[in-house]
């Protein structure tokens, strides 16, 4: 997976702007449009998304404090890249995108039952316990998986379509 110079700076802006635009939608709890970057940047870049993910799991670790709530995210947006990559690329567009969303709002309903494992070790709780914290989880889970599925079904589509575009201009042009 070797970088061109344009990728490493495209990738760090995008790991930028992804903690950019988590920060500045801050006031709406578990609304954000961090999935919506992972699926879109794995849906164009495939392997590759793991640099802008990981650069946005740095700089949140950096300015928000390398702490236990961090852990969870070194894996987190990776099951969801994981999920995106299953999606065949040979797919109707249209399949395709819906997939997508899916997929999306999915990581959202599941978010903190990806969470729970990390935090049942880091805290000491045996799998009932687990368990009681996820139960706890499922109204922000809910909100989480909702604004995951909207902001999809909003923003997905368009800028796949003009990311493709970009690369297809900038493919015919080196």
């Amino acid at each position: 997976m070797k970088l061109t110079i344009r990728e490493m700076a495209l990738f760090g802006m995008f790991g930028g702007l992804m903690y950019a635009s988590k920060v500045l939608m801050e006031v709406l709890p578990n609304v954000h449009l961090i999935g919506v970057f992972v699926v879109v940047l794995t849906a164009i870049y495939r392997q590759k998304a793991l640099y802008p993910i990981y650069i946005f799991v740095f700089i949140t670790g950096l300015l928000n404090g390398f702490n236990t709530w961090w852990i969870p995210y070194v894996y987190i947006w990776t099951v969801l890249w994981g999920g995106v990559m299953l999606i065949p690329t040979r797919m109707h567009k249209v399949w395709q995108t819906v997939a997508y969303v899916i997929v999306c709002g999915a990581h959202g309903f599941l978010y903190g039952t990806l969470y729970a494992p990390f935090q049942a070790l880091a805290f000491g709780l045996d799998f009932q316990g687990m368990i009681g914290w996820i139960i706890a989880g499922i109204p922000f889970d809910v909100i989480h998986g909702v604004s995951n599925l909207l902001c999809g079904v909003f923003v997905i589509p368009g800028l796949i379509t003009v990311l493709r575009k970009a690369e297809n201009t900038i493919q015919k042009n080196e």
